[in-house]
């Protein structure tokens, strides 16, 4: 399929040029900068939705009951899972999750499961550019479902606008299930699995958390409870979404919010194609296994050969 085709036929929706595409965005594919640039103007639309939370948590029912709901309001929907990576393929293990496939026939849901390849925190800079591909695609809203690894998933504020922190009752040590870095990125907490015994507490444990962690944010995240397995509770939480998406609008937050990822995208870019191309044009080079050399026999330090190696590179690209 010609670059100009898989445009054509992400622009139009179709599943198949979506698919194809983040296969490519997963294989850093060459080409994926010059799709992903002439899709840009057509991203910016859709609502991102972060949901994470510990393992457990029911993540992947939460998010089935949710796109439920909110297609039965009329609204196209988007599914990234960020699953953990293959040790030998770098793909997700868990595939297309078992437990989503009741929207498999539905043409305006579309369900992709990317794999974190190692990447600290479960969402591989990947991510970010598939969630623009189905924002280009036209779904109203993209959902992405993290692995669920702990503090290192507050990452996921990077690239949603509203992130649900779920937990369920008798998780353990309630002050780890929402500790600092969790508990600062949740516009909403989900209290999920609700008609386990202690849902009630945890509500109240919550709540007693964000009394005494104020912010200056005019906007105080709910705790919501549900069940995934019945369903109790999803429409009340899609509500609190939407206000929540009201809320940054009218508050000037999404400006700022917009403001704020584009100058993290455009640095994480530019590191990435700067780390990629000094990498590219040293490793295999003598000097190169010259210097770990050097660092393994301790004559030197990684620290000063990695100093003088980017000084040497920056220099070049002057020349």
């Amino acid at each position: 399929m010609s670059e100009d085709k898989l445009i054509e036929g992400v622009l139009s929706g179709k599943r198949r040029a979506l698919a194809r595409l983040i296969s490519l965005i997963e294989d850093e594919d060459s080409s994926v900068s010059r799709i992903l640039a002439k899709l840009y103007r057509h991203t910016g639309k859709a609502h991102i939705i972060g949901v994470t939370g510990p393992p457990g948590s029911g993540k992947s029912t939460l998010v089935t009951r949710l796109t439920t709901e909110l297609r039965s309001r009329g609204l196209t929907i988007g599914i990234i899972c960020v699953d953990p990576s293959s040790p030998f393929t770098g793909g997700a293990l868990l595939g297309d999750r078992i437990r989503m496939q009741e929207h498999a026939l539905d043409k305006e849901v579309f369900v992709r499961s990317m794999g974190t390849r190692g990447h600290l925190g479960g969402l591989a800079r990947s991510t970010s550019d598939a969630v623009r591909a189905v924002d280009a695609a036209g779904k109203d809203i993209v959902l992405v479902e993290t692995v669920g690894a702990g503090q290192s998933e507050v990452e996921v504020v990077e690239i949603a606008h509203t992130v649900l922190v779920t937990d369920v009752p008798g998780s353990g040590d309630d002050i780890q299930a929402i500790k600092a870095g969790i508990m600062e990125i949740a516009d909403i907490f989900v209290v999920n699995k609700a008609d386990l015994p202690g849902a009630d507490k945890k509500v109240t444990e919550i709540n007693a958390m964000l009394d005494i962690a104020p912010t200056s944010d005019k906007w105080r995240p709910p705790v919501m409870k549900t069940n995934g397995r019945t369903g109790e509770g999803i429409s009340e939480l899609v509500d609190e979404i939407q206000e929540h998406m009201a809320y940054l609008k009218s508050s000037g937050v999404l400006e700022h919010k917009g403001l704020q990822r584009s100058k993290d995208e455009l640095e994480q870019i530019m590191e990435y194609k700067l780390t990629r191309e000094l990498m590219t044009k040293l490793q295999g080079t003598p000097e190169f296994d010259q210097a770990i050399k050097r660092i393994a026999r301790r004559d030197v330090d990684p620290y000063t050969i990695a100093e003088r190696l980017i000084t040497k590179f920056l220099a070049s690209c002057r020349e």
